[in-house]
């Protein structure tokens, strides 16, 4: 009887085992990066286990949690700066927006190479009291961060802030299908046209030739960053190009209420919403703003990177006098208080944008269309009106328009005017309200995202890796996949039964022709 409880004891223990865990999310500046870094951190920060933090935004948490430590990295704002790369004013005047080719992938590469090789970053790694027991890494458009892993000898989680695709799928299976799954950076939406089709493939080749590019400097950058910490560790580093296959899983920003429904293996686990953290009550100031409109509120944001400050000066004028024309109540989140601001329009430089979408009177949310702010308005059952502006909003704004639950309209100078036929034309159509209902309801019917976050990161440590998560596909050739060798064998038979054939006929003519 001892025996069997001692046995149940230890089990407990183990189940309860706090795990030592190194999260990375070293991008500074754009705060939707550092607010699903800061959500990793928080649920396993609750979830009782220690957490080193590599951030390019510092979070406040370390203040009140013994059990978080923070490594600062915002320095990497030297190397990327998202003002200059989300400029409205330059997106408006020259049509310059973000593409991934070869200078932003440059550019991401020196971000994570930064990062390594930072003061702080290689002092915890050289250190050799330092152990984890998992890393968490942010995965942006390059795997050079797996090498903390490597140095720590222990697994690893990718997590993306995107929706599934072929970029991020390559590294624990393989390849999307070009035919039906749209790249990353695509403005497509399935069912593909054969234009679009021919498109969506020639992306994957554009992409895997742009991270050709980068491969030996990659390797070079590894070797620096990492050689010194691993063999101080009595190991040898091995090449980058193998280590980056070794996650053990992927978490993703995803949700198939919020995105498509897509071929998954099981190493990939879709949490969005996640970082939903609604735990604080609305400024005094908004809470009565919000509670006194009787038409609604419509809330405006672009997001953290693309600030709205930098808009043409005419361009902010002629949504004011706009919106001054409406009966709702509108709260515009703007950097800068200008002038002439009407008296149903609240101008908040930081608005708590989750607890702005939870209150029962916010009936449109203006957005830009980035992912977090997509699925924070499915969360809470708000429409959505789209202006997209680069990169993925595009392809976001499109699919919620498919679904049902948002309008679109392009950023131009000619926004105040289409905005507001846009505006007119949602509030007075009950059908998107009721589809973003019915996307909400689809969105919670599940276990909560961070409860899901937190069982599959113990359960990677628990099975030492999670081995048997592993895609077999990992280990199958591109010319196997596609039955090539299947293909050449075929080939080879039919010249050769060609070959036999003729050889036989020419030695039929011949005899014919001896027996005449």
């Amino acid at each position: 009887m001892r025996l069997s409880a001692s046995i149940v004891l230890i089990s407990l223990l183990d189940w309860c085992c706090c795990y030592r865990i190194l999260v990375v999310f070293p991008l500074p500046g754009g705060r939707s990066h550092s607010i699903l870094g800061e959500g990793v951190v928080r649920h396993l920060l609750a979830a009782g286990h220690d957490v080193t933090y590599i951030t390019g935004v510092p979070s406040k948490l370390s203040e009140s949690d013994p059990k978080l430590r923070q490594i600062d990295v915002s320095a990497n704002m030297r190397i990327f700066k998202p003002e200059d790369l989300c400029d409205i004013d330059k997106i408006l005047s020259q049509g310059k927006e973000i593409v991934y080719d070869q200078s932003t992938a440059r550019q991401q590469l020196m971000v994570t190479n930064y990062t390594a090789t930072h003061e702080d970053v290689q002092q915890l790694m050289l250190d050799p009291k330092e152990e984890f027991d998992l890393v968490v890494i942010e995965w942006l458009f390059n795997e050079f961060l797996v090498g903390l892993s490597t140095v720590f000898n222990c697994p690893f989680i990718w997590l993306s802030s995107l929706e599934p695709h072929g970029l991020v799928l390559s590294l624990i299976d393989e390849w999307t299908d070009p035919s039906y799954v749209p790249d990353v950076h695509s403005r497509a939406i399935p069912p593909f046209t054969f234009a679009q089709r021919i498109r969506e493939l020639w992306s994957i080749v554009r992409h895997k030739y742009i991270r050709w590019q980068f491969i030996s400097e990659e390797q070079v950058l590894f070797e620096q960053a990492y050689g010194p910490a691993v063999a101080m560790r009595g190991r040898q580093l091995p090449l980058l190009e193998d280590v980056k296959y070794n996650a053990s899983l992927i978490l993703g920003n995803s949700h198939v209420a919020i995105g498509q429904s897509t071929k998954l293996p099981p190493s990939y686990v879709p949490i969005a919403g996640y970082h939903i953290h609604q735990d604080k009550p609305l400024p005094e100031n908004l809470q009565k703003v919000m509670d006194d409109a009787k038409d609604g509120v419509i809330y405006f944001s672009m997001g953290s990177m693309l600030q709205a400050k930098r808009m043409p000066e005419t361009l902010k004028q002629g949504l004011l006098a706009m919106f001054g024309g409406l009966r709702q109540t509108v709260i515009w989140k703007l950097e800068e208080t200008p002038e002439n601001v009407p008296n149903n329009v609240h101008i908040e430089s930081f608005a708590p944008q989750q607890s702005i979408l939870a209150h029962p009177n916010c009936i449109l949310f203006i957005t830009h269309g980035g992912l977090l702010s997509t699925t924070e308005a499915i969360h809470f059952g708000v429409p959505i009106l789209g202006v997209p502006a680069f990169a993925d909003q595009f392809q976001n704004v499109n699919r919620a328009v498919q679904k049902g639950f948002a309008s679109q309209v392009p950023l131009s100078y000619d926004l105040p005017r289409v905005l507001k036929v846009a505006i007119e034309e949602m509030i007075g159509n009950p059908k998107y309200r009721q589809k973003v209902k019915e996307l909400s309801f689809i969105y919670h019917d599940r276990r909560a995202p961070g409860s899901e976050l937190v069982h599959w990161v113990e359960h990677v440590v628990r099975t030492r890796g999670a081995p048997h998560l592993r895609s077999p596909a990992l280990l199958v050739p591109l010319y196997q996949k596609m039955y090539l060798d299947l293909l050449a064998l075929v080939f080879v038979l039919v010249l050769l039964s060609i070959f036999v054939i003729r050889r036989l006929m020419s030695k039929k003519i011949d005899v014919n022709k001896k027996n005449i």
